[in-house]
C-alpha cells in the first residue's frame, strides 16, 4: 500500500508539532513526511520527546514499527530548525513549498497515496517570493504548470461540507471575480468530486450572496443575474443542485440533512459555519486535482508554536480523510 505524503508545513509554526503528536498517537503508520529532519526532532522535544525517527530515501521505503518515517526533501533553506517559534520568516516560506512541490512530485510519480499538508503562512510565502497565496493555488499550478486544472476549496466536518466558489482575495476582488461560468464551474466540480467518494446522486444546497438572496432583487442582483442561471444550466446537466438560498439559513438545513453540500461564494461566507461547529474535526479538501490533497482546518497558530499544546485532532482527520478518499 503507498503512503500518504504529509509536508511538514511552516517550521516556525506547530505544523511540526502536529505531525508528531499524531505520530505518537499511532495516526501515522501508513505516512511518510517530508520536510527536515532537525525540524521534525525539534518539534519531537518540544511536544514531550520519547518518538524516534527513521530517515528513508524514498516514501517507498520500510522502517520499524513505531518510528515516525521522514524523506527528507533536498534544498531545504539552512537553519529551519533554529527560526524563531511563531514569527514569519521567508526561509520558513520557502522551506514550506519546497516540501510541498516534492509531495507533488512523489504522489505524481507513484510513490504515495495522496498528499496531506500541515499549515504554512501565506505571509511567509510572500516573503518569500513565491507566487501563491496559499496552498490551493499552489497545489493547482504544480499538478499541471501548462494547464492547471480548475479546483476548488472544500473544508468538511462530520456535519457539513461547504464547496467556496472564491477563496484567496478580498472581498471586493471576490465579488468581481463571481459570475456565471465560475459558479456553474463549481457546481460541476463539487457534483463529480461527491460522486468519486461514494454519493451517486449528491444533493447541493447554493447560498446566495446577498442577504436574504438578494430579496427578489431588492439587496442586490447577483442571484438573478448569474447565480440562479448556473443552478438551472446545472440541473439540466443532471445535477441535483439547488437555490440560490439566503446564506445565513441554508447551512442549518445542510446540518439538518436537506442536503449533501453546499457550494458559497466567498471564502468567509462558507468558511465561519464550519470552522464555529469546531475546528478540531474539519479537513481542508481540494477538489479537482488529478491527486487527494486534505489538510487541518487550521493555521500555524504562531502564538502557541513551540509550546507543545497544540491539538493534532484537525491533522488527525485530516489523515483519516485522505486515507478514505484515497481508496474509495
Amino acid at each position: 500500500m503507498k503512503p500518504l505524503l504529509v509536508t511538514m508545513g511552516d517550521a516556525a509554526g506547530i505544523g511540526p508539532e502536529i505531525i508528531a503528536s499524531a505520530a505518537r498517537l499511532g495516526e501515522l503508520p501508513d505516512a511518510v513526511v517530508l520536510g527536515d529532519l532537525a525540524v521534525m526532532r525539534r518539534a519531537i522535544a518540544a511536544t514531550g520527546g520519547g518518538l524516534s525517527v527513521a530517515v528513508i530515501e524514498s516514501p517507498l521505503d520500510h522502517a520499524p514499527p513505531g518510528t515516525l518515517r521522514l524523506c527528507p526533501v533536498a534544498g531545504l533553506p539552512d537553519g529551519l530548525a533554529e527560526l524563531p517559534w511563531g514569527r514569519i520568516d521567508a526561509r520558513a516560506g520557502a522551506g514550506a513549498a519546497s516540501c510541498i512541490e516534492a509531495a507533488v512530485r512523489r504522489v505524481q510519480a507513484g510513490e504515495g497515496s495522496a498528499i496531506v499538508t500541515a499549515p504554512i503562512h501565506k505571509e511567509a510565502l510572500s516573503a518569500a517570493g513565491l507566487p501563491w497565496p496559499g496552498h490551493t493555488e499552489m497545489l493547482q499550478s504544480l499538478a499541471n504548470p501548462a494547464a492547471p486544472p480548475p479546483v476548488r476549496m472544500m473544508l468538511a466536518n462530520p456535519e457539513l461540507r461547504v464547496v467556496l466558489v472564491t477563496i484567496h482575495m478580498s472581498l471586493r476582488a471576490a465579488i468581481d471575480a463571481l459570475d456565471f461560468d465560475a459558479v456553474l464551474s463549481t457546481l460541476r466540480i463539487a457534483h463529480r468530486s461527491a460522486r468519486a467518494w461514494g454519493q451517486d446522486h449528491p444533493r447541493i444546497a447554493v447560498a446566495g450572496l446577498n442577504p436574504h438572496a438578494g430579496e427578489g432583487g431588492l439587496f442586490g442582483d447577483e442571484e438573478i443575474r448569474f447565480i440562479a442561471p448556473a443552478v438551472e444550466a446545472a440541473r439540466a446537466e443532471g445535477i441535483d443542485a439547488q437555490g440560490p438560498f439566503p446564506p445565513d439559513t441554508v447551512f442549518m438545513r445542510a446540518r439538518r440533512g436537506a442536503f449533501d453540500l453546499v457550494v458559497a461564494m466567498t471564502h468567509d461566507h462558507g468558511l465561519i459555519p464550519v470552522k464555529y461547529m469546531g475546528v478540531e474535526e474539519g479537513v481542508n479538501v481540494t477538489l479537482g486535482l488529478p491527486f487527494v490533497r486534505t489538510s487541518p482546518d487550521h493555521g500555524t497558530a504562531f502564538d502557541i508554536a513551540g509550546t507543545g499544546r497544540a491539538d493534532p485532532a484537525s491533522l488527525v482527520a485530516a489523515l483519516r480523510m485522505a486515507r478514505r478518499l484515497s481508496h474509495i
